[in-house]
């Protein structure tokens, strides 16, 4: 279970690293900006929500009722 939370924390750090070369595109351009800049700040958004969740299916946290000790 450990492994498979940290292969979730990492996918925000491949998005942002592994991932450039694939969408360094101008275009297709999405809501009036390039591709890339687009991805970036998509990533930005989406990445504390994303590690909200890997949080919440922690089994560690649960054991200690909330992450208090």
């Amino acid at each position: 279970m450990r492994a498979l939370q940290i292969l979730c924390a990492a996918i925000p750090v491949l998005a942002f690293v592994v991932a450039i070369p694939w969408v360094n595109r101008v275009t297709p351009m999405v809501l009036g900006l390039p591709f890339l800049l687009f991805w970036i700040a998509l990533w930005v958004i989406l990445t504390p929500g994303w590690m909200a969740l890997v949080y919440y299916f922690d089994p560690q946290r649960r054991k200690t009722k909330g992450g208090q000790e």
